[in-house]
């Protein structure tokens, strides 16, 4: 969110996931397609396969969506700006750029056009691997397409360089004027099905809901009127990255986590464990007993999706209802039942009727949801931004001009990852997920078949490595970081390439997040998760 919105303005992806096949070309980066986002695979497989559309995967894995591709360039972990200098490099060197795109919607390009020169190739082959001639093809290809749609994951945000990867892509979008039309534009695939709307509702530690900063006086006034309160705060709260370790410092007293399991999900979990221990006060919301609602003081059951009403926006910004369908089990109830109680006991009752009143107040102070209505949305979900009854939404952003005016160029130089490999630790580790298996397993963790398909955890390896190492496949074998050790299974996989390993981070009996990297990216906040150096030995 932090790129995008630097670049164009607006955090989020700019079309519709309909509108991916109306693209001639995918370039596809950072994103396991088939197993994280399987559903919206099937839009880039079709239009690839029934309709000859063209595909460049990049990604470290040869994963499956790669089977589809014209074109799969391997980078070196932790490289997406060198590689994606070098493709622009080539494109403004041949002249490919969309010269009239760049000067009249454009802001910036001058300084990027000068750090470019030094991303010959060449230059970039020796830091990425991508071989010089197939990342010049790659470029051409993507810069000659009519219309082309750059889709990313968070293979490309988790890193300590993950924002400027972001405004890479966006630099590479606008260079070709791949942006503000269908078939095109930066589209970012949110990790879980609300995760949009929990960020358009202002759940970021320095804005209100529509993304109104909290610095702003007048954002302040307006929120304050609505809420019948006095006064808010001037500044911005704190990461979950910065709450840990403020917690062990004894600097953070309390904890309320809602729908999350960071004693599975967060970085160097060693130390996450003990920043939770180190509280005085955790509470825990959620619809399982988590990992780290065992943790917890007091737990709060929670219901699900389907046992509740109100609304999700999804990732391409689409407001959706969502409706009852069962009765919650047991004490469960709905997030907004329980907050709403709680707030009453500490003496400052929040008065719904409902979800739809609940609803009238988002549209109330969110301008980008200013238009939406729970009659309009009856039947199909609308874009954001809506900022009126009469507006039918808008599916594709920047179509006229972007956010902010003109579109902002971003001269970024690379600098390698927080943690390189090396004698001791010589393989890279990058971790993701698994198609049967979803996040920290809260839910397909209690479901028997799913777990049939991928019981345990693993790392898989390429058989060079595997045979280098003297390991055969299924073996148990102990994977150490500089910050912690699991043994899994050994996996040998033609997905994976010579020098990188892969672990999916869904298990908590052998936790990928026990050897990543907690080293942040130094403007969102985001940990390395992507890459991380790693030594395999024999399990004792």
């Amino acid at each position: 969110m932090a790129g995008l919105a630097a670049s164009f303005g607006s955090g989020a992806m700019t079309n519709t996931i309909g509108d991916l096949e109306e693209a001639d070309l995918f370039l596809v980066t950072g994103s396991n397609t088939t197993e994280t986002h399987p559903v919206i695979s099937t839009f880039i497989k079709r239009a690839v396969v029934l309709q000859g559309k063209k595909l460049i995967v990049v990604d470290p894995r040869r994963i499956v969506i790669a089977r589809y591709a014209e074109r799969w360039l391997r980078p070196r972990p932790g490289t997406d700006v060198a590689w994606l200098n070098g493709m622009m490099h080539v494109i403004v060197a041949e002249g490919l750029y969309n010269r009239e795109f760049v000067e009249a919607r454009t802001a910036g390009f001058e300084a990027l056009q000068k750090t470019l020169e030094a991303y010959s190739p060449a230059a970039v082959e020796k830091i990425t691997g991508i071989p010089a001639a197939e990342l010049a093809e790659a470029a051409r290809l993507y810069a000659r397409a009519g219309r082309a749609s750059i889709v990313y994951c968070m293979g490309i945000t988790q890193h300590t360089t993950g924002t400027d990867n972001v405004k890479s892509l966006a630099n590479l979008a606008m260079l070709c004027g791949h942006i503000g039309k269908p078939g095109t534009g930066v589209n970012p695939l949110r990790g879980q099905n609300n995760v949009q709307g929990a960020c358009d509702m202002g759940a970021l530690p320095d804005v209100f809901s529509g993304y109104q900063k909290v610095a702003d006086e007048n954002a302040r006034k307006k929120m304050a009127a609505a809420w019948g309160v006095g006064r808010l705060p001037t500044f911005a709260g704190m990461k979950v990255t910065e709450m840990m370790p403020a917690a062990l410092a004894g600097k953070l007293k309390g904890l309320y986590i809602i729908g999350e399991n960071p004693a599975v999900s967060d970085a160097d979990l060693g130390h996450v464990e003990k920043s939770l221990r180190r509280l005085e006060f955790l509470v825990v919301q959620d619809i399982f007993l988590t990992e780290t609602a065992k943790l917890a003081h007091v737990v709060f059951p929670s219901a699900c999706f389907a046992e509740k009403e109100g609304t999700f926006s999804n990732t391409e910004r689409r407001v959706q209802r969502v409706r009852k369908a069962v009765e919650p089990p047991g004490e469960a109830r709905a997030d907004w039942k329980i907050l709403c109680d709680l707030a009453a006991r500490l003496g400052r009752p929040l008065a719904y009727a409902d979800e739809r009143a609940i609803f009238e107040e988002i549209r109330a102070v969110t301008p980008s949801y200013a238009g939406i209505t729970y009659a309009r949305i009856e039947e199909e979900g609308l874009h954001w931004p809506c900022p009126n009854e009469e507006h039918p939404g808008t599916p594709i952003l920047h179509r006229e001009q972007f956010t902010i005016g003109k579109g902002v160029f971003h001269a970024i130089d690379y600098r390698p990852p927080a943690e390189e490999a090396d004698a001791d630790y010589p393989l890279f580790l990058t971790t993701g997920r698994v198609l049967p298996q979803y996040h920290t397993r809260t839910m397909t963790g209690q479901t028997e078949g799913l777990n049939e398909l991928a019981p345990e955890s693993f790392v898989e390896i390429s058989l060079e490595d595997a045979r280098a190492l003297g390991f055969d496949d299924g073996c148990l074998v102990r994977v150490a970081s500089r910050r912690g050790s699991i043994t899994v299974r050994l996996k040998v996989s033609p997905n994976a390439v010579q020098g990188t390993v892969f672990i999916p981070f869904h298990y908590a009996q052998a936790a990928a997040n026990r050897l990543t990297n907690a080293a942040l990216d130094p403007v969102c906040g985001i940990p390395e998760f992507k890459v991380c150096a790693v030594r395999l030995e024999k399990a004792a």
